[in-house]
């Protein structure tokens, strides 16, 4: 149910670092889910190895019991394409069991083939009807001003033709702060946006966190971002109305990729039948601002005193 666009996982593990447990975890641990996340081609290379090894341990058996008419004797192939058919239930009539030994053989590996056909098809269905969205987010983040405010912006666009409904997102900033005791820890903050929810989310969506006195940015400046080692990380969740199931997207932004009195370009462009299209060329591309920010921080007395001092002669006038 992820984006296709995640790249939190790899990221995270650069800038947090990597996570060590005293005890890892080992794929038959948790099968189901690895078998279910995992790529399609190491999935299919799971199935493919464990039906020739299965097949080759079955036709062992065949060959050294002889037990199979019409088969070479002591031919392997012979055995292991008796096996392959027994385990697909496919019985050309070509060759069968003539020995106990291989009777029993037979309906050992029939049963295991049709267990086995079972829980390869649950996989296969549960990864085919899993709901994914198709969620894109800009590779850049923005530090502008939008209405006279100084605002950390980026964009996100549905990329399928449907739309995600109740689409609600959630912006945290996580950085290396330093506590009283002296002691380096990872901190996260949620950012307050001016519009977290989206009841239609079909086209292009900017998302805004206006940096005000109680914003954990308020005073950051881009060194200083750099310095505490933050990461602005954003996820989204909502439903998807062709599949009437929850999705989300996620992704994250180190302070490398903060461009600071940039703004995004414009990708919406209005057809003449009214209807909107979306420049995804243009998606990630950023240009300046047309008042960006000044170099000192953000809600810093460099900013904040020159606006007071203009409000206060506005009320002695």
């Amino acid at each position: 149910m992820g984006s296709t666009d995640n790249k939190l996982d790899g990221k995270a593990r650069g800038v947090i670092g990597r996570v060590v447990t005293a005890s890892p975890n080992h794929p038959l641990g948790d099968l189901y889910f690895y078998l279910t996340t995992i790529s399609w081609p190491a999935l299919l290379l799971i199935v493919a190895a464990l039906f020739a090894v299965i097949n080759a341990l079955f036709a062992l058996g065949y060959m050294l019991d002889g037990g199979v008419a019409n088969a070479r004797p002591g031919s392997f192939t012979d055995a292991f394409f008796f096996s392959v058919q027994t385990m697909a239930t496919i019985g050309y009539g070509t060759m069968a069991p003539r020995s106990f030994i291989s009777n029993v053989l037979v309906s050992i590996e029939a049963m295991s083939g049709l267990t086995a056909l079972a829980v390869v098809t649950g996989l296969v269905f549960a990864r085919f009807s899993r709901p994914t969205a198709r969620v894109r987010f800009s590779r850049t983040a923005v530090i502008s001003r939008r209405d006279g405010v100084p605002s950390l912006m980026f964009r996100a666009v549905n990329q399928r033709s449907n739309r995600i409904v109740e689409a609600q997102i959630h912006v945290v900033l996580a950085r290396r702060e330093i506590t009283r005791e002296g002691e380096s820890v990872r901190r996260f903050h949620d950012l307050a946006l001016a519009r977290g929810r989206n009841a239609l989310f079909s086209l292009s969506w900017t998302v805004i966190h206006p940096i005000t006195g109680d914003s954990p940015l308020f005073g950051e400046t881009e060194e200083s971002l750099k310095a505490s080692r933050s990461m602005i990380i954003a996820s989204l969740v909502g439903l998807d109305e062709s599949f009437l199931q929850m999705v989300h997207g996620r992704y994250v932004w180190v302070a490398d990729e903060i461009a600071w009195g940039m703004r995004f370009a414009d990708v919406l462009q209005e057809l003449p039948d009214g209807s909107f299209s979306i420049d995804y060329s243009r998606f990630d591309e950023v240009v300046p601002a047309a008042a960006a920010p000044p170099p000192a921080p953000i809600g810093s007395a460099a900013q904040i005193l020159p606006a007071q001092e203009a409000e206060d002669r506005g009320k002695r006038a």
